[in-house]
């Protein structure tokens, strides 16, 4: 904001939390919790750069007993809101730094503590917010998405916001397409409409603002969308004053003629099980829609029970004995296609990575898959280590990061491999969790073989994923083939 703001806005409580910015020269920024609706989750104290458990070190952000601060942050929140934000459209969305400046529209969800689902849909807001149309499958992300009649979708001061609706568990898919063929089957009868009434020998609308909003339907970027608006806004003037019934329709139109981004949004449950066959129907389509899975590897919502999505020797419910089988692929399966952005991403482990793949996947003209490592409450740890544990994910090969953009058949390389080749034994990570600890506890000598097995499975996707990268091997590789049988576990 600009430095005189605070002033302005009486808000002079903030002194003390006013700072020069250091992105942005010549404006003022401060950070303000929300004390009513903090969760005490203690992600921001373990992300703190400062952050040093053992307190030898002097933090920059503290957890502190709630009632020595709540009256007085009370005063500061309700000044922070008074206090009038530069225009958002100024910040690069394709910094990280600069994209946690625009106002999230996703806020106070009232998802467990340390969730690793809601940074994903905060950052969707901050990058698409006031042209984001989602589709939401049933699951945790509807359940904290739709909490009627509160919702944690807002909108910003010019009254824009995501427009959200949840369709069933199994047919999100067929439910976010039909909001894409709807879209464009409006915005097709809309340009019929202009073309129409911007023609002939006695034009109702100015053929060059007719033009001008017919060329500019599919602008990226929020300058070309805040301009086509304007030039929407001057066509809605011109349609009001006309005795028309083609002028009266495009009316109801007219809101077409500004680019949106269809976003179908679900967890693993949904796009690897019950949901996979619409989802496969979506990415054959060969439609301008996006998809945004938040992979937790279990059914979080429905009480844990393992999915297609959930790792080899992971216990959930129905795989007491731990998962036997191998986490399905379906990035792997997208890519098979030919034509499908695909981008598997953990915001803990590379946040540039993840900014730079949901907007590649905004601008990709056709079907986008983006995969999100997701930590969860069910996966068995501190939630506090959210973050950390899914650098560990990605350092243990459990969690390649990528982005797959198809080629034109030129020399560009369409798969880029974004994390390093594993550091950390699959093992190590397993056992930070509880979903595998727990059957190293009840039944070690299985344990142990699902692990051996699951590591054989780190290695050769890895190294399949090199290939496709055009890395070449430095060493080979030598996966030991293992069978299991069921009954006994042996």
């Amino acid at each position: 904001y600009e430095p005189g703001q605070l002033a302005a806005a009486g808000a002079d409580v903030l002194k003390t939390k006013s700072f020069r910015s250091r992105e942005v020269p010549g404006m003022s920024l401060t950070v303000q919790v929300a004390p009513d609706d903090c969760t005490g989750c203690g992600l921001c104290v373990t992300a703190c750069p400062a952050h040093d458990k053992s307190e030898v070190k002097r933090k920059s952000i503290n957890l502190r007993p709630i009632e020595e601060h709540l009256d007085v942050e009370r005063v500061a929140w309700d000044a922070f809101l008074r206090v009038h934000e530069a225009d958002p459209a100024q910040w690069d969305p394709a910094s990280v730094k600069t994209s946690q400046l625009r106002q999230p529209l996703f806020e106070f969800s009232g998802a467990c503590a340390g969730c690793g689902e809601t940074p994903y849909l905060k950052l969707l807001t901050q990058l698409f917010g006031d042209h984001l149309l989602i589709a939401n499958a049933t699951g945790c992300s509807s359940i904290y998405g739709g909490n009627l009649p509160t919702t944690p979708y807002c909108t910003n001061d010019e009254g824009r916001g995501p427009a959200w609706s949840n369709s069933l568990f199994e047919d999100n898919a067929e439910f976010g397409l039909g909001i894409r063929l709807g879209l464009e089957a409006q915005q097709h009868a809309a340009l019929g409409l202009l073309d129409k009434l911007s023609s002939g020998d006695a034009p109702l609308v100015d053929a060059d603002l007719a033009t001008a909003v017919a060329a500019s339907v599919d602008d990226l970027g929020d300058i070309p969308i805040r301009q086509q608006r304007v030039r929407v806004e001057q066509l809605r003037a011109a349609l009001t004053s006309l005795d028309s019934p083609d002028a009266t329709h495009l009316l109801e139109l007219i809101g077409t003629l500004v680019r949106k981004t269809v976003w179908i949004v679900g967890g693993d449950g949904w796009a690897y099980d019950i949901g996979a066959g619409g989802l496969d129907h979506v990415l054959g389509s060969g439609r301008t829609v996006n998809i945004l899975v938040l992979d937790t590897e279990v059914y979080s919502n429905t009480g844990g029970q393992a999915s297609k999505a959930t790792p080899r020797g992971a216990v959930a419910k129905f795989a007491a004995s731990g998962k036997a089988i191998a986490k399905k692929d379906l990035g792997l399966e997208a890519m098979s296609y030919g034509d499908v952005y695909v981008a598997q991403v953990a915001l803990g482990a590379n946040d540039i990575q993840t900014v730079k793949a949901l907007l590649e996947a905004e601008a990709w003209p056709g079907v986008s898959l983006v995969i999100a490592y997701s930590t969860c409450i069910a996966h068995g740890f501190d939630m506090s280590e959210s973050m950390t544990h899914q650098k560990a994910a990605v350092h243990s090969g459990h969690w390649p990061l990528y982005r797959y953009q198809p080629g034109d058949g030129e020399a560009k390389q369409p798969f880029q491999l974004d994390s390093a080749a594993p550091t950390v034994a699959y093992a190590d990570f397993a056992r930070s969790e509880a979903r595998f600890s727990m059957l190293q506890r009840s039944d070690p000598d299985r344990a142990a073989q699902l692990l051996a097995i699951a590591q054989s499975d780190v290695t050769a996707r890895w190294h399949h994923y090199e290939q496709l990268a055009g890395i070449e091997r430095t060493a080979p590789v030598h996966i030991a083939r293992h069978t299991i049988d069921e009954t006994d576990g042996e």
